[in-house]
């Protein structure tokens, strides 16, 4: 596990933290989506940086 992908999948988890923070705070569900996808891709972009996919 490199630098990158341990950062990529720290930042996916941080943005799930939030999405679950603005579902509870009932904000507009274009924001959540939009935070939703944002953490999508970094999770995905961190894992497969991972060096297990080689």
């Amino acid at each position: 596990m490199n630098g990158t992908s341990t950062v990529l999948i720290v930042v996916g988890l941080f943005l799930v933290g939030g999405i679950i923070s603005f579902v509870k705070q009932q904000m507009p569900r274009s924001l959540v989506v939009l935070l939703s996808i944002g953490a999508a891709m970094c999770l995905v972009a961190g894992v497969m940086r991972l060096e297990v996919w080689n």
